[in-house]
């Protein structure tokens, strides 16, 4: 096989994917910590907060644990029973230099 084959590109995917999964799972684990630190700190157990976002408990304690990805919806109706604003934004990516 050449060096110039479709072995190289098929790393290059391979780990470009690796990178979005990971940055999926990060961001999933970022928010679950965000709604786990301000349900505790309203003093909520899962069932209370699952009750006011219409979720079942284990459906929270999948999303605070960074097993679920909530859709725009729920992440309203979180930010209402969590007394808190939802805020989305894109902002420009950081970008960085090499020398």
């Amino acid at each position: 096989m050449s060096d110039s084959g479709g072995h190289a590109r098929w790393e290059r995917t391979g780990a470009q994917r690796h990178d979005a999964a990971y940055d999926e799972a990060r961001a999933a684990l970022l928010l679950g910590q965000m709604v786990y630190d301000r349900r505790t700190a309203l003093g909520l157990t899962q069932a209370e907060l699952a009750a006011r976002t219409a979720m079942t408990q284990p459906q929270l304690s999948r999303l605070e644990s960074g097993g679920a990805t909530p859709t725009v919806p729920l992440l309203a109706r979180l930010a209402r029973a969590l007394d808190a604003e939802l805020d989305i934004s894109f902002r420009p990516a950081a970008t960085t230099t090499t020398t």
